[in-house]
């Protein structure tokens, strides 16, 4: 029975694919940043997973699902993409 105030997920039972990419993304960032060393306040702590998102998550690590593109390299195709068709 869920504690209250926690919703259930809403895949089926048994059916692990519908966590599966947050649960990675939790792992490593928590192998990367939390992990790391203890920060000393919330600020600092925010600001590192902050950068470690925007420098290292979304601009270096290539995903299958983007056709193993960085998610601001799949971004910039299909921005440069919509432009070609509204020209």
């Amino acid at each position: 029975m869920a504690a209250a105030g926690l919703q259930g997920s809403m895949g089926r039972v048994a059916a692990a694919g519908d966590n599966a990419a947050v649960e990675s993304f939790w792992a490593l960032l928590q192998k990367t940043i939390l992990d790391w060393r203890r920060w000393r306040t919330r600020d600092a702590l925010h600001n590192a997973v902050v950068f470690w998102i925007e420098h290292t998550y979304n601009r270096r690590r290539r995903q299958r699902g983007l056709g193993t593109l960085t998610p601001v390299e799949y971004e910039l195709a299909v921005i440069d993409q919509d432009a070609a068709v509204a020209a």
